[in-house]
């Protein structure tokens, strides 16, 4: 998977140098991505604030209104009771996921061994997931990048730091890869079925995984950042439009294998959340921009619809 292991180190290297060293502003030159304070959209749903080089979770109500918090996360996500804030926390840089209850009071405190990339919570509030971006795999060029997604239940206080430590089924048959490389994980509310990418040299699978029995089968190619509708039927997810072209929004039915393309997402960079079951919101980047979140229809059926300038990380509620 050449193209997308340079992908993915443009994309840490930026991170890097946003989150890592100062919080470096980011210059808007898209008129219409610098909205502000917020537009209604009929949905409350809290974002990462990156205007002014700031990374402050607000709350965006149906109505448009506003509401300024005071945590600081890269990413973060809430469901269920249980928050993650996936933060910069000390020199190096270095990194953790703090995992705050209903109250905002951290119970949970995990070292991260990269840079942050993507967080959920599922919607028990039970099991939280978090994605980042490192260097120094053995298989890697030097200052190569890859991805590592780990996981903490909250029910047991396990915490798997990689799932690359998965038993895996790739077409079929049993394979274990050096260079296998996770990234995207969404857990389904029996708290135990969760979907992910797998990606491994030139190639990336959709995965359905098992936490009871930490095994992964593929199920198809060519998935990206998979994120599990409230109905556990459909998976958004993102995906290339052509060889080189930008990434696009598409929703996968898991019942009959249908893929809608949502028009106008083209530039797309997340793990989308889904505010209900009919509604995307997710940070797309246009040309010479910082990100904005956008909302679309699931069903596609729609264009984007802007909503928050200067933003990125949507969680619903």
């Amino acid at each position: 998977m050449i193209r997308h292991r340079v992908a993915v180190g443009v994309i840490a290297i930026v991170a890097v140098v946003l989150f890592g060293i100062g919080y470096v502003v980011w210059t808007m030159s898209d008129r219409d991505a610098a909205a502000a304070p917020g537009t209604a959209s009929g949905h409350a749903f809290s974002f990462v604030d990156f205007a002014d080089g700031r990374t402050r979770v607000d709350r965006l109500g149906p109505d448009g209104a506003r509401s300024v918090g005071s945590l600081r996360c890269q990413r973060f996500y809430s469901a269920g009771g249980t928050s993650v804030c996936l933060r910069l926390s000390g020199v190096g840089p270095s990194y953790s996921a703090d995992v705050l209850d209903a109250g905002g009071t951290v119970v949970r405190s995990v070292p991260l061994p990269g840079v942050p990339s993507r967080v959920r919570v599922s919607a028990s509030g039970k099991i939280v997931s978090w994605t980042v971006f490192v260097t120094g795999d053995s298989y890697l060029a030097p200052g190569g990048f890859s991805t590592r997604t780990g996981y903490l239940d909250l029910r047991t206080g396990t915490l798997v730091e990689s799932l690359e430590d998965f038993s895996s089924i790739v077409d079929g048959r049993p394979e274990r890869r050096v260079d296998f490389n996770y990234w995207g994980m969404t857990v389904s509310s029996d708290d135990r079925t969760f979907y992910a990418t797998l990606g491994s040299g030139q190639q990336n699978w959709l995965v359905r995984g098992d936490l009871a029995t930490r095994s992964v089968t593929t199920i198809r190619p060519g998935v990206e950042c998979p994120s599990l509708s409230p109905d556990g039927t459909r998976i958004a997810f993102k995906q290339r439009g052509g060889r080189l072209g930008a990434w696009q929004l598409n929703v996968l039915d898991l019942r009959s294998g249908n893929v809608i393309t949502l028009p106008g997402t083209g530039g797309v960079d997340d793990q989308a959340a889904w505010l209900d079951d009919r509604t995307l919101a997710y940070a797309k980047v246009p040309q010479a921009s910082a990100p904005a979140i956008y909302t679309s229809p699931a069903d596609g059926s729609g264009e984007p619809r802007l909503v928050i300038g200067s933003a990125a990380s949507p969680s619903p509620g």
